[in-house]
């Protein structure tokens, strides 16, 4: 009888224990019973987001979210006009949504001006500490948190790339934008592994694309490499990007995996596949109840080094086999 009744014990807790993973497994209900709708706000362009879009779409429906079932999206991607992010972040707040999700730094500082209640969930931002939307990286304090991509770190990495790429390389122009708040601390961030590597670096400013064919026109008279920083001009526009570095040869290493599929000679950091679940992620966490003045901001672990050898070709750039053995992917 004892067996039994110890049997029967077993099975009862081993149902339970299952019942409650399914539970823990299952999207959360909301108490009004309210489907939950989320607001995607970018500034970027929808063609130039996709493949972070993907990979967010991708990590909530590893976490039972079904778009259109039992969760709803609104999408505003601004790439042409960028004042109009507060307009945009201001009309998602009064759809009553549940969660902002904000992709760069210049949308997440417009999520937060809109609103200091609803939840936001970054990516895409460089420094969130120096753009005001948070205390610290392990306790945010506010209503927003995220993934960071830590642009402004690895500036020293890229520019060490760079010059191991092409050791007789001096002069190099950083392309960035003084009016996003992302590409400053990248630019600031460049000024010391610069002067440790023996490299001088020209400020490239440019704050929309109809400047880009000038800025590299006078990059071309004093430098003989370009550092492009993301920032969301560069991003909506990086096949404009490669093809004037092309033209007025200059090699070029960029910030992100997207910018050598699309003709930058070589680029290095985070994956967008990683930051979009990272993103889809902490949205699951603050649908289930989490505060995000508790959720610390990440950082991403994984790097990936692409090298366009397309674009080296048509430049007649030989890229050293030490520096191609180290690839993660090689275009050819």
């Amino acid at each position: 009888m004892r067996g039994r009744f110890l049997a029967a014990v077993f099975g009862v807790a081993l149902l339970l224990a299952a019942t409650l993973a399914l539970a823990q497994a299952q999207p959360p209900l909301p108490a009004s019973g309210r489907v939950p709708r989320l607001g995607y706000l970018a500034a970027v362009s929808a063609t130039a987001d996709a493949p972070r879009l993907s990979a967010f779409r991708r990590g909530l429906r590893d976490l039972g979210y079904v778009e259109g079932q039992n969760i709803l999206i609104e999408y505003r991607h601004e790439s042409q006009d960028l004042q109009r992010l507060p307009e945009h972040a201001a009309e998602l707040v009064r759809m009553n949504v549940d969660v902002l999700v904000a992709v760069t730094t210049n949308a997440a500082q417009a999520a937060r001006k809109a609103s200091t209640t609803v939840p936001i969930v970054f990516m895409g931002v460089t420094d969130p500490i120096t753009a005001g939307l948070a205390e610290s990286l392990p306790r945010p304090g506010g209503n927003a948190t995220g993934v960071t991509n830590v642009a402004a770190i690895l500036t020293g990495k890229r520019l060490e790339l760079l010059k191991e790429t092409n050791p007789k390389v001096v002069d190099v122009a950083v392309l960035w934008d003084p009016k996003a708040p992302g590409s400053i601390p990248q630019w600031e961030a460049s000024q010391e592994p610069a002067t440790k590597l023996g490299l001088r670096l020209h400020s490239m400013q440019a704050s929309s694309a109809e400047s880009y064919a000038a800025a590299f026109r006078e990059a071309r008279q004093r430098s003989s490499a370009v550092w492009v920083t993301l920032n969301p001009v560069a991003n909506s526009n990086q096949k404009l990007i490669a093809e004037l570095a092309i033209e007025n040869r200059l090699p070029t290493i960029c910030a992100r995996g997207d910018y050598a599929e699309n003709g930058c000679m070589m680029a290095y950091g985070p994956g967008y596949g990683t930051e979009g679940k990272d993103g889809a992620r902490y949205v699951d966490r603050i649908l289930r109840g989490a505060r995000p003045a508790d959720l610390p901001i990440e950082q991403p672990t994984k790097f990936e080094l692409l090298i366009n050898l397309q674009t080296a070709q048509r430049l007649g750039f030989t890229i050293p086999r030490s520096v191609l053995n180290r690839a993660d992917k090689v275009i050819r």
